[in-house]
């Protein structure tokens, strides 16, 4: 092959490749401006299309389903602890359910319109149904309750639920009737796909406006996605209007007031008021009375109606105190199924009325940490039925430690939510089977104590009553075998006195501790006393007026003398 003939061959290879890369060239021009230019009209599907009746909570698609339509809606209990009220409790036993809220107890059992509201009957429209392992409750009964609202959409069934007290700002798309729609987006860019043509008109919830030029908003019919901001015009608000609580008793008669209570620790016999020495700035007093005795959570009552009569001549409130007799095993079956618990509730509630009591004061203790949760339910099942008759409802909660049976099984974050008032029985620092000496409630310890309450459990100061302690140890400490013994026995703050008097011994202060003490030698044995007295008192009267709490409470009157009740006065001045 000549020269001039190979050249020709290159020129045409030239020319084909020139003409190639020039096609390139232009598809990728074209793609380009499809893509990158021009607005993407591709249509896709959201992904629930298909589920039936999907849920969205705050334009969220929550994973749970609805079932039913119209009146008949049914929600799935999941659905309702999630983001309504996570206190919602099921008993699988008796299939039931039981909602409680700060003036209402509802109860109801599936497959079955018979039903109750605080205790009294109660005929519903539409029962709760269990259908694949998940039970589901009639959404109207549950809008009553709580006060939120559903939107339901017949074309693609999606429910929209919005909570009570929630907002959310409105637009409306541009547009006069019949012109051209807007495009609803699965991203923020007019190169996403396309979820929906919105036409002129229609109402969407904004659920996020903070994006540079769109909206993050929900059609009625569920779709939910980008659109420009300039397609929007506001079209103000819609809020579910939460009703403003009726204020509680304790809001009512103690708001701003310090409570200064003392517990009457009631034994076999009655204590007779008429051989009491003056009480002055006691407001409330709680006896010893009630008691659940058995696993059914029957109550024995040890009240005396003259005792009552004597406090309110005193200007003193009445809080029967019930306690679990301190019996694992049995709390463990009285507190175990709604019928027992109810069973102890509507006796306490008889007993109120029978007595004339002002409140009633919980003291559980004693309890494995597995039934943490039912002491909580009670509370929260035994709030709005006192409520409903004007009864202050407290309970006794020790200080945190790692004690399983004294402590742990307190949810004190929640209790503080159920209950006008937490008593923290800030004593017992040095137990009686203490293995060293020390303070039954020293000052450091006192503070910490109620400082962990309100910082890790949230529970408002004002909610706190203190626990002041008015007994003191003795203890004794001994040597055998080159180790050292220690033992104690709880006494009066009159008998302490006396031991100084006899002995001639002069307390000295100690700043670690935050009040007196005073140690000596009887029979080869040591004797150390941390003193509890007006110094101590006045202490931690002013720790709780430090905090901001709710007042003091002691433990228990037989034990004081007339400088404590001088002392705890301070706390109402």
């Amino acid at each position: 092959m000549d020269r001039r003939q190979r050249q020709r061959r290159v020129n045409k290879r030239g020319s084909l490749f020139r003409r190639l890369l020039g096609l390139v060239i232009i598809a990728a021009a074209a793609f380009w401006v499809v893509y990158y230019v021009l607005p993407n009209r591709q249509h896709l599907d959201p992904d629930w299309k298909g589920l039936e009746k999907p849920v969205f909570v705050k334009g969220e698609l929550t994973g749970y389903s609805a079932s039913g339509t119209g009146d008949s809606l049914l929600l799935p209990l999941p659905l309702l602890q999630e983001y309504v009220d996570s206190s919602i409790r099921y008993e699988e036993k008796s299939k039931s359910v039981i909602l409680s809220t700060d003036s209402s107890l509802l109860y109801m059992q599936e497959d079955s319109t018979a039903a109750s509201l605080n205790n009294e009957p109660l005929q519903l429209r539409l029962a709760p149904e269990e259908k694949e392992g998940v039970t589901y409750l009639p959404a109207d009964t549950l809008e009553d309750l709580y006060g939120f609202e559903v939107d339901e959409d017949s074309s693609t069934g999606a429910v929209l639920l919005m909570t009570a007290g929630e907002t959310v700002p409105l637009g409306k798309v541009k547009g006069k009737e019949g012109g051209r729609t807007r495009a609803l987006r699965s991203g923020a860019s007019v190169h996403a796909p396309i979820l929906a043509d919105m036409p002129p008109g229609a109402t969407v919830r904004i659920w996020n406006s903070d994006i540079q030029g769109w909206l993050y908003v929900q059609m009625e019919s569920g779709y939910t996605g980008f659109v420009k901001a300039d397609d929007i015009i506001a079209n103000g608000d819609r809020t579910v209007v939460q009703q403003p609580a009726a204020p509680t008793r304790a809001e009512r008669s103690w708001k701003g007031k310090p409570v200064n209570m003392f517990w009457e620790a009631v034994y076999e016999r009655k204590p007779n008021p008429a051989k009491f020495a003056d009480l002055p700035g006691i407001n409330v007093v709680s006896p010893t009375w009630f008691s659940i005795i058995d696993v059914n959570g029957n109550v024995r009552s040890q009240a005396d109606s003259a005792y009552v009569e004597w406090a309110h001549t005193q200007g003193m409130e009445v809080w029967g105190l019930l306690s679990n007799s301190f019996e694992a095993d049995l709390t463990t079956e009285a507190l175990s199924t709604y019928d027992k618990r109810m069973n102890t509730i509507v006796q306490m509630l008889k007993y109120a009325d029978l007595y004339n009591l002002d409140g009633i004061n919980i003291d559980f203790e004693n309890v494995y940490t597995k039934d943490g949760p039912n002491v909580t339910q009670f509370m929260r099942e035994l709030k709005p039925m006192a409520q409903s008759r004007n009864l202050i409802v407290s309970i006794d909660v020790t200080p945190k430690s790692n004690s399983e049976m004294w402590s742990l099984f307190l949810d004190r974050r929640a209790l503080g939510a159920v209950s006008d008032f937490l008593i923290v029985m800030a004593y017992d620092e040095h137990w009686a089977a203490s293995p060293v000496a020390g303070s039954v409630a020293s000052l450091p310890w006192v503070k910490n104590s109620i400082n962990r309450i309100i910082e890790e459990d949230e529970v408002p100061a004002e909610k706190l009553i203190l626990g002041v302690p008015l007994y003191t140890r003795i203890w004794t400490e001994t040597t055998e075998k080159g180790e050292t013994k220690v033992s104690s026995k709880a006494v009066s703050m009159n008998a302490v006195q006396e031991i100084l008097a006899e002995k001639k011994l002069t307390p000295v202060f100690d700043k670690e501790a935050g009040q007196n003490y005073v140690e000596y030698k009887e029979e080869d044995v040591l004797r150390k006393i941390w003193i509890e007295d007006k110094v101590s008192l006045a202490a931690r009267v002013d720790l709780a007026q430090s905090f901001g709490l709710g007042g003091v409470a002691s433990w228990n009157r037989s034990f004081a003398n007339p400088e404590a009740w001088e002392a705890l006065k301070a706390i109402i001045e």
